[in-house]
């Protein structure tokens, strides 16, 4: 997920860091921090490169992303979709060099490349000190986005630190830099949540992940069963809050990104939460056809199956 954990201000540097087994990943980082002193143009370049061979050797990912693009796209050709799996290992290839981009590039050189659409909204629920849910999709330019519109507003996030410890260190100093007064509520903090929102505060969130059948519903994306989590209204409903939907997008021939930020929903929560999951999933499905390459497919979206139908993956 995104930004930092409990707190924006207590990523620590520890000594342990300098053991042995983190030297390769210091290395693989020092690597990555020279290559981003290169051109855009020369990054996005490197980046398509990173995704070809992402293509040719993670099968999986390449199984997975296929199979998502024949499920929601049966009206391409094979041709077309075979083109469609290839530019969406570019986007992600890309994307790796967005995240060393958001975390080492001076701000002053991110805020070249952005442009933002509907910042309004987001500054009068501030204004009225009214709670934002901030709902976004699962884009390729996902880190890139948070890092360029934490410049502009300030968001609070979900958090589930990674594994690595030193990955983990790097990640989220990255990333606390664009938003220093924001706030981190880990994943299962419902509560924490909540309280944000009741704070008048505006946070970020993705629904379009499927996290199993407990607290989901069964409604259709792009015309498959997709369990799609009530969450949404339910933090909208508790929270007091606004649902504004944004997406942040990568332009083309090296234009940059352009992040829009869309009207509060109306009447949301709306009559059921089956309404408003179908609400959702609609919204979803018009912002990935406009850049259906740029999407995440690698992920499962379709795994959880309804009870007695067979697995689509």
């Amino acid at each position: 997920m995104l930004f930092g954990a409990l707190s924006m201000t207590d990523s620590k540097f520890d000594t342990a860091f300098f053991h042995p087994r983190y030297w390769l990943l210091w290395f693989g980082l020092a690597l990555l921090w020279l290559l981003t002193r290169l051109p855009y143009r020369v990054l996005l370049t490197l980046g398509r490169a990173l995704g070809a061979l992402m293509f040719i050797a993670a099968a999986s990912r390449r199984h997975i992303v296929t199979r998502n693009i024949e499920l929601c796209f049966p009206q391409l050709s094979a041709e077309q979709r075979q083109h469609l799996v290839r530019e969406n290992f570019a986007a992600m290839g890309i994307a790796f060099f967005e995240m060393a981009m958001s975390w080492w590039w001076p701000k002053k050189r991110l805020r070249r490349l952005v442009q933002v659409q509907g910042l309004e909204h987001l500054q009068a629920a501030q204004a009225q000190e009214q709670g934002v849910i901030l709902m976004a999709i699962h884009f390729t330019t996902l880190e890139i986005g948070a890092a360029l519109l934490g410049q502009q507003h300030t968001i609070d996030g979900m958090y589930r630190a990674h594994k690595n410890p030193v990955f983990d260190y790097v990640q989220r100093r990255g990333r606390e830099r664009h938003n220093a007064d924001a706030k981190a509520i880990e994943r299962e903090d419902v509560r924490g949540m909540l309280k944000v929102l009741r704070q008048g505060r505006a946070i970020w969130y993705a629904p379009d992940q499927d996290y199993g059948a407990k607290q989901s519903l069964f409604v259709p994306l792009f015309g498959v069963q997709a369990a799609t989590v009530t969450a949404t209204s339910k933090f909208a409903k508790l929270g007091r809050a606004q649902v504004i939907p944004m997406r942040q997008t990568r332009l083309p021939k090296g234009q940059g990104y352009l992040i829009q930020i869309e009207p509060a929903l109306e009447n949301f929560p709306g009559e059921s939460d089956e309404h408003d999951c179908l609400r959702i999933n609609q919204w979803v499905e018009n912002a990935i056809l406009e850049h259906p390459e740029q999407y995440l497919w690698a992920h499962r979206r379709f795994k959880t199956r309804p009870e007695g139908e067979a697995k689509l993956y």
